[in-house]
């Protein structure tokens, strides 16, 4: 009776995978950090709220920032691929200007998320662009060389615009000066940076935004 052969485990592979699974909660416990304390919070704090010591951490990552940085990218991805689960149709310029749109909202959908940009952008706002590692900037590039959005002096338009919409999520996470709703209307406004009418404006931040339920 031919025997059995037994499976064999590619090298590397159970401590690749053990190693995945703390890098993964080590990002997690991270998270919650940033969104209780900020990234203010010292090496030791997080390492007691993961239950480990520093050096683990450092094993992983190389410094605090490191850490933080890829743990609010990998909440802002995460909230991308919700936002996109539901979407009214649309162009891609709609549906695009739609997500954006749904942050305002994040405190009743996604409240640690609200809390973590609340406290990035009161004590380290570029966390915000470091963590988007360019994604934002090459889905504008797109819409602008499909002659969706005004293509000249793009670098320029881009600059304005994230700072037009990080100046609308401090009124509404951190100064709490507008409402979701009215910060809705302001970015209607800031639409004439990319040459968009305001008829057409009005008319993108009025189409019914459609969320997903939340887990």
């Amino acid at each position: 009776m031919a025997q059995k052969k037994k499976a064999v485990s590619p090298p590397g592979g159970r401590q690749a995978a053990y190693s995945a699974r703390n890098r993964a909660r080590l990002i997690s416990d991270a998270q919650e950090v940033l969104a209780e304390i900020g990234p203010s919070a010292t090496i030791e704090q997080i390492a007691a709220h993961a239950e480990v010591s520093p050096t683990t951490i450092y094993k992983y990552f190389e410094n605090k920032d490191d850490l933080f940085i890829l743990a609010l990218g990998e909440m802002w991805l995460n909230w991308l691929q919700w936002a996109s689960l539901e979407v009214a149709p649309g162009t891609r310029l709609e549906m695009t200007l739609d997500t954006g749109r749904k942050l305002f909202w994040a405190r009743k959908t996604h409240p640690l998320f609200a809390n973590m940009l609340h406290n990035s952008l009161v004590e380290m706002p570029s966390f915000l662009p470091l963590s988007d590692r360019g994604e934002g900037k090459k889905v504008f590039s797109g819409l602008a060389a499909s002659g969706e959005l005004k293509q000249d002096d793009f670098d320029q338009r881009y600059t304005l615009w994230t700072s037009i919409y990080f100046g609308l999520l401090r009124s509404v996470f951190v100064y709490e000066e507008l409402s979701p709703a009215d910060a809705n209307v302001a970015y209607g406004i800031g639409l004439s940076v990319w040459g968009i009418s305001e008829a057409k404006a009005t008319k993108l931040v009025s189409r019914p935004l459609v969320f997903a339920p939340v887990k």
